[in-house]
């Protein structure tokens, strides 16, 4: 990854938190090249989605992350699937916002709140809840969420965590993101179908500005919630 960094110091975690719940969806990128990261945000952007979050499942995720953070500044660019500290410690060097993972690690947390950088682990049983809140997390990432039992489950355990919000991702879409979004513990939610591999591939940045379009129009249909 170049030696360039951002121009501006990242967002507070509590500035990120009230950005994602204004947002309603985080839109989860893989990209094998950084090229099409700098018109791919801004398509979700011009589409009405601010934010956006490229996984570490390829290499090219720190340097989209870097591109995006210094040609469209007014952006909120996250990292996702951050399995390591080194990892966690170059998306923060490229600018990420907000760092997630699939799963609770400790030392990815303990690593992000010294560095004051919002961090959404994944989380599936009470459990892995139970120990986020003991590392002073209240925000989390609710993760494979249809494979575990979707909104069913989700709301199931969520009752004895009042003050938890969770961003239920994993087979989220928008035949069920209303139904997600209605849940008063959810947060946002995030997938990949703002933003599938064919049209990045092909460049056909109008239909991901109409796929954000129509997941800002589903969204706006809940009410505003408390986050």
């Amino acid at each position: 990854m170049t030696e360039k960094r951002p121009d501006k110091a990242g967002p507070s975690p509590d500035h990120v938190y009230e950005e994602i719940r204004k947002a309603k969806v985080i839109p989860v990128v893989i990209l094998d090249d950084p090229a099409p990261a700098v018109p791919l945000a801004r398509s979700l952007r011009d589409g009405g989605i601010p934010i956006i979050e490229f996984t570490f499942r390829s290499s090219a995720a720190a340097e989209a992350i870097l591109r995006v953070r210094r040609e469209l500044p007014e952006m909120l660019v996250g990292a996702g699937t951050v399995l390591t500290v080194e990892q966690a410690a170059t998306a923060v060097r490229a600018g990420a916002g907000f760092i997630v993972s699939p799963g609770l690690d400790s030392k990815v947390v303990k690593f992000c709140l010294s560095k004051k950088v919002a961090v959404l682990p994944g989380v599936c049983t009470p459990t892995e809840i139970q120990k986020a809140l003991g590392l002073g997390l209240s925000r989390l990432k609710y993760f494979p969420s249809e494979a575990m039992g979707g909104i069913r489950t989700l709301t199931a355990i969520s009752a004895p965590f009042p003050g938890v919000r969770f961003i239920p991702t994993g087979g989220v879409s928008l035949k069920n993101l209303k139904d997600y979004l209605s849940l008063e513990c959810v947060l946002a939610c995030g997938g990949t179908w703002l933003a599938d591999k064919k049209s990045i591939a092909e460049s056909d940045w109008d239909s991901i500005r109409r796929i954000a379009r129509e997941t800002v129009r589903i969204a706006g249909e809940k009410n505003q919630k408390t986050g």
